[in-house]
């Protein structure tokens, strides 16, 4: 992805959620991605822990 792609984007996002509304969507994400860092560490100590039985 080139400057101009991620330019447009970031002018998509702006208008779509308004400027008011980016630090909520920023901090929703922000939790989504640790939340699905936490499963997949859970998921492969799992997966570890049953390969070893």
């Amino acid at each position: 992805m080139g400057s101009t792609e991620l330019f447009i984007v970031a002018a998509i996002v702006l208008v779509l959620f308004g400027g008011s509304q980016l630090p909520k969507l920023a901090k929703n994400l922000g939790s989504a991605q640790r939340e699905l860092k936490k499963a997949m560490e859970e998921g492969k100590s799992d997966n570890d822990s049953s390969e070893s039985k």
